[in-house]
């Protein structure tokens, strides 16, 4: 099996790669990303990519179909990838999260790729309702990251390969420890702010739900993903019913496993409109054996052991630098990054290299 994970130097890849090689170590895994995060490494070691048989730079709006060829599974994680970075770049959102995709899945059918698995977002379900939302409720984005991810499932329903399965993973909101550690999801923020401040502070009146999902548990539903049979096209909502919470009631979570902490809610927010509640029983039916496994409790205990062990809680500037949106914010500051998110010229070179030699020692 050859598989290609385009976006794999984030937050959720390295996990991911790891997960498919334990699974599959005789696989050909390749990565391609534009490597925008790639020092954001959370602790000292060798680079989460050394699992991989070859890692190609390059950005997704100038992918070559070459490296398709051969290729049996695509595993779609790049993205500009939440809300703050979608309202301040919301045309390279649309162009990477949605035009790529669907340029490459092209290609991916044309290439006679079996599998693609694209990742999606809960978020296109945007305001809560009185009941948990299934695949089939209307769906409501309410920015620019959820509706490139509606808009891209949309048209990868209209792709129509006889050849290709297709999988629209609308996942829940991702948590838990990694080894390029993002702190501006809901949970990993507030176990930080915990550890390095005993307090959390909840921007909202805490009342808006989300679900939840740990990276760990993404990885198992992707392998399920590029190996399912079935219906050619799936949109399954990746999740479980028992990970939807409150906003405060994560924090609260938080707070019974790090003693000393105090929560400090904002009762004067006004409303925060993001707010949902979904069910997961359509993937329980349909890939009950990758139905998520890991709960809330172990999340922020890998994240308190991770963090605890890398010692980040001790350096100041850990959040920031940990933070997305500052990581673009310094990179366009230094005129590293231009303000579309290529590469400036005295960087091409480096985006444009590949890894030839990096191999996978069971």
């Amino acid at each position: 099996m050859h598989i290609l994970i385009i976006g794999n130097m984030g937050y959720i890849g390295p996990e991911v790669s790891q997960h498919l090689r334990r699974t599959f170590p005789d696989a050909h895994i390749s990565g391609y990303d534009t490597a925008l995060f790639a020092d954001r490494l959370t602790c000292e070691g060798p680079i989460p990519e050394i699992v991989l048989n070859k890692q190609y730079f390059g950005d997704v709006r100038d992918f070559p179909p070459s490296l398709l060829e051969g290729v049996d599974a695509v595993i779609y994680l790049a993205a500009i990838s939440n809300d703050p970075m979608g309202k301040k770049f919301g045309e390279v959102t649309d162009e990477v999260n949605r035009k790529s995709c669907i340029k490459i899945a092209q290609f991916s059918a044309i290439a006679g790729v079996t599998h693609f698995a694209f990742a999606s977002s809960c978020s296109v379900y945007g305001c809560a309702s009185d009941h948990p939302l299934t695949e089939y409720d209307v769906t409501n984005p309410l920015t620019a990251y959820a509706r490139s991810k509606i808009e891209a499932e949309i048209e990868l329903k209209e792709l129509h390969s006889d050849r290709m399965f297709i999988s629209c993973l609308r996942f829940a909101t991702a948590c838990g420890f990694s080894k390029r550690l993002r702190l501006d999801l809901v949970l990993n923020d507030f176990v930080a702010s915990a550890l390095q401040f005993r307090e959390i502070r909840v921007l909202s009146d805490g009342s808006p739900w989300r679900p939840l999902i740990d990276i760990r548990d993404m990885a198992r539903i992707f392998e399920w993903a590029i190996t399912r049979s079935g219906e050619k096209f799936v949109i399954v909502n990746a999740g479980s019913d028992e990970n939807n919470y409150t906003v405060k009631q994560l924090a609260e979570a938080v707070a019974s496993q790090i003693p000393g902490t105090q929560v400090d809610i904002n009762h004067d927010a006004p409303p925060d409109k993001r707010s949902y509640r979904v069910d997961f029983s359509y993937l329980s039916r349909i890939a009950k054996n990758y139905v998520p496994q890991i709960s809330l409790a172990h999340s922020i205990t890998s994240l308190i052991d991770g963090i605890t062990e890398c010692n980040l809680a001790q350096i100041p500037v850990f959040s920031a630098r940990l933070t997305r949106l500052n990581t673009l914010s310094d990179l366009i500051a230094t005129e590293k990054l231009g303000p579309k998110l290529y590469w400036s010229t005295k960087n091409m070179s480096q985006n444009k290299k590949s890894f030839e030699n990096i191999s996978y020692n069971q």
